[in-house]
């Protein structure tokens, strides 16, 4: 039969600086895959990692602002669905009003933690083609996370 012992009497055993029985190195787990996805070279892993909650919020509102409808399986009306807005491109205040609406109703449905701020976008045009970027800069913030001004730039091409 074993013996039982108590607590009663036993002490608690104090810890000095140079004691090295707990010597484990805490390893920084990934947060998330980076896209586009990419190798990594240093030896961290196979794919580039996104290491910080930050990191990774700006990605996946990168993509969700990226998408189209119907670009998702299962999933129709998942994105900012920006394509069609560029193909009937006429005037710019329009133009912002309209992605700043998409911007915020993806942003409503699919990511309602994240508050966009402000918003901006540039039209940079090239007369040796006819494609024209616009480019599109929006700052948020995710207040439940305490992380404040993160800003994201989203390049779209347009005929």
């Amino acid at each position: 039969m074993a013996s039982r012992l108590s607590f009663k009497n036993v002490g608690i055993k104090e810890f000095s600086s140079e004691d090295t029985t707990n010597t484990s190195t805490k390893s920084i787990i990934p947060v998330g895959i980076a896209t586009p996805l990419e190798l990594d070279y240093s030896g961290n892993g196979l794919l580039v990692m996104n290491m910080t909650l930050a990191e990774q919020l700006d990605d996946n509102y990168k993509n969700l602002i990226f998408t189209n409808w119907g670009e998702r399986v299962a999933k129709y009306n998942f994105g900012a669905n920006l394509r069609p807005l560029l193909s009937d491109f006429s005037n710019k205040n329009d133009f912002d009003q309209e992605v700043m609406i998409r911007i915020n109703t993806a942003t409503a449905r699919w990511m309602p933690f994240i508050v966009p701020e402000n918003y901006s976008s540039d039209i940079l045009r090239n007369e040796r083609t006819p494609v024209a970027k616009v480019r599109l800069q929006i700052e948020y913030s995710v207040p439940r996370l305490n992380i404040a001004n993160r800003n994201i730039e989203v390049v779209l091409f347009t005929i």
